[in-house]
């Protein structure tokens, strides 16, 4: 015997920010221009960060798709097209995270300091290793993200929970 769906009007609604409709995921709204002067300077700047590691990514793997293309020596066709996959995947992950950051979800923070301790932990041998401009241009960028995913103005205005029913 089925049960009669539940009555949520007496719930809470999740925090919305001005411009938001329904506060549904799945067909993202446009920003409005109240939510664009209401936006934090320092999520806009994380976003940016994201956004290009992600440009980073992408450009690391066209050049790798180059070489691959042009018959460099691997020691795994399919190994070094699962790793082209990857690269093109940790991308496309990475421009969702700013995308939603900055849009002030609370999920993609999560996701953005992964992000910034996997570069920090390339970043630092690579510095060590001689190649110092590359290192510091991996280490400054991710420092500040990490700096930036913690403070006070980006934790209140990324707190936004998507449109789904209460669990409980």
């Amino acid at each position: 015997m089925s049960r009669p769906p539940e009555d949520h009007s007496d719930a809470t609604p999740e925090p919305r920010l001005p411009g938001d409709t329904d506060g549904s995921v799945a067909s993202p709204r446009p920003v409005s221009p109240e939510v664009r002067a209401t936006r934090p300077p320092p999520v806009t700047v994380l976003s940016l960060i994201v956004a290009a590691e992600a440009t980073a990514l992408l450009a690391a793997a066209g050049w790798y798709a180059i070489q691959l293309i042009t018959g460099a020596p691997v020691l795994s066709f399919w190994g070094a097209v699962f790793t082209l996959a990857l690269l093109m995947s940790f991308s496309a992950w990475l421009y969702a995270v700013a995308y939603f950051l900055l849009r002030g979800f609370r999920w993609p923070r999560a996701g953005a300091l992964v992000a910034q301790l996997f570069v920090l932990t390339i970043g630092f041998p690579t510095l060590t290793g001689g190649y110092i401009a590359a290192g510091f241009a991996m280490l400054v960028p991710a420092v500040i993200a990490v700096v930036l995913l913690f403070n006070k103005r980006v934790i209140s205005f990324a707190s936004r929970a998507g449109g789904a029913p209460p669990a409980l």
